[in-house]
């Protein structure tokens, strides 16, 4: 369960976070560090998918796996988020929403699990909207430049940030609403 392809995946993920914050500090030219950071965070999200895919192609699902794959990703997000507020990339505002839906909507699913009404808050597909957009958005700001010389990627980030913030909202706001109904009945 430790050890299985998908899991030495995730595990790769969360090794790579620090390497992908450390490029920052590197003594290269922006360009580069900005490159460097952009492809380790796109092999890193690839890796997500990856290991899902592997992970029910080899029969090789575990709750392990199913609990560290996200935090994996949240951990991702957050410090790419905290890289880019830093760079002044991001508002922090932003980044403060998405980190703290993060927390509140992982700490409302653990104890939703703990009242046995964990499938009132499985992921729906809002959820992973705004997981697509800011994945997409984040490398489009850690490149913070001109792709193809036809792209400017900090002006479609920001645009997709702001997106994935509003997704990150509406998300919220759904999965308060589906466990609503049992927080109110254990309540009682």
């Amino acid at each position: 369960m430790f050890f299985t392809i998908p899991t030495l995946l995730t595990w790769a993920r969360i090794v790579a976070i620090p390497l992908i914050v450390g490029v920052f500090y590197l003594p290269w030219e922006a360009p580069t560090r900005n490159l460097l950071a952009t492809v380790m965070f796109i092999v890193c999200a690839l890796t997500d998918w990856l290991d899902g895919y592997l992970a029910r192609r080899l029969n090789q699902s575990s709750s392990f796996g199913a609990f560290l794959d996200p935090v994996a990703d949240k951990f991702l997000v957050c410090a790419a988020l905290l890289v880019l507020v830093e760079l002044g990339r991001v508002h922090a505002l932003i980044a403060l929403v998405i980190i703290g839906r993060e927390i509140a909507i992982s700490a409302l699913r653990e104890w939703m699990a703990q009242i046995g009404a964990s499938r009132s808050v499985a992921v729906h597909m809002l959820g992973k909207l705004k997981t697509t957009v800011q994945m997409i958005a984040i490398p489009f700001l850690l490149y913070d430049g001109e792709l193809f010389g036809l792209l400017p990627t900090r002006i479609w980030g920001t645009l997709l940030i702001l997106v994935a913030c509003v997704l990150t909202i509406w998300s919220m706001v759904y999965y308060l609403q589906k466990a609503l109904p049992e927080i109110r009945a254990k309540a009682r």
